[in-house]
């Protein structure tokens, strides 16, 4: 049976939002981004991801990245920690990215592969590790092959968890025969959480501590229940929860993330449609089929309310 280490220290347990980023007439909107780092902070989330897939971080520009960082750290003001989105296809803005992460006060940060420009194995290492290596914070490896077009394959974690810097991962492969493999080989040197929201309490079943949420940004006291459910040993109530999103889940992710959940987000009367090309408004199809979910999204945060 394997034994994973739980008293070393870690970034968070539990549930992370990963942030939309708000913009209104072309730039960021921050008066809308407090609001919703306020809200997610009184609803208990344990962690706030900044700058990655959900906050659009691809489209910003580098000094538009670093005000958003800045900003969510200066926001949060260490009432929970703040993880900084840095990596990307260019590893020497990453680089700084990650080091100004650390100078304005942001936990850890989170370091997706490069994309596009894939690397092969050994340029995938020497990347990771010279993101990882630019800040004196811990850094959260992000393995997305469906994003990036090349996966962290075994090997590479293998050779990545060498780096005293890097402590965890957020693993959106969609496969659990991989999450079992890399908990049995990698579960007492790195941390993991789940990046899909359908199988955190799967992946929570073989070590993992939690997840980074794309759905908490509508439902953040749900999915946090649901993740300290198993946490604290109530495996079958965690189940349950996670049961209970599927409608929602396949609703939120029926076009590509963020479109749906910024859609939704502006029903909740958080934020603006507006989003930066190549990403645009959802479909009829989409908006009405989110229309349908919106009473049930209220229902289950009232819910955890009264338990």
């Amino acid at each position: 049976m394997i034994n994973f280490d739980r008293s070393r220290k870690h970034v968070f347990t539990g549930c992370a939002t990963a942030v939309i980023t708000p913009f209104k007439n072309g730039s960021i909107d921050f008066s809308a981004l407090e609001n919703i780092l306020e809200g997610q902070i009184e609803a208990g989330v344990d962690a706030i991801v900044v700058a990655g897939t959900t906050g659009e971080a691809a489209t910003l520009e580098e000094k538009e990245q670093k005000e958003l960082i800045s900003f969510c750290a200066k926001a949060v003001s260490g009432r929970i920690p703040v993880i900084a989105g840095v990596g990307g296809c260019d590893v020497a803005k990453a680089c700084r990215l990650s080091a100004f992460s650390a100078d304005v006060g942001a936990d850890a940060i989170l370091a997706v592969n490069p994309y596009y420009n894939k690397g092969n194995g050994e340029g995938i290492v020497q990347s990771m590790n010279a993101v990882a290596n630019a800040a004196d914070i811990p850094t959260i490896l992000y393995n997305v092959p469906s994003r990036t077009g090349s996966p962290l394959t075994l090997p590479i974690i293998e050779r990545l968890a060498e780096n005293d810097e890097i402590v965890a991962l957020k693993e959106a492969s969609g496969s659990l025969s991989f999450v079992c493999e890399l908990a049995s080989r990698l579960g007492n040197r790195l941390d993991i959480y789940s990046g899909n929201d359908d199988v955190t309490v799967p992946i929570m079943s073989v070590g993992g501590l939690g997840c980074i949420s794309v759905l908490s940004n509508i439902l953040p006291r749900t999915v946090t229940r649901m993740c300290h459910e198993y946490l604290e040993g109530r495996a079958d109530e965690a189940a349950m929860v996670q049961l209970s999103l599927i409608e929602l889940y396949r609703t939120m992710f029926s076009e590509v993330n963020p479109v749906p959940i910024k859609y939704a987000m502006h029903r909740l009367g958080l934020c603006s449609t507006e989003y930066r090309l190549p990403l645009s408004a959802p479909s009829v199809a989409c908006r009405e089929a989110i229309e349908g979910v919106l009473n049930s999204i209220r229902d289950l945060e009232k819910a955890v309310d009264i338990c």
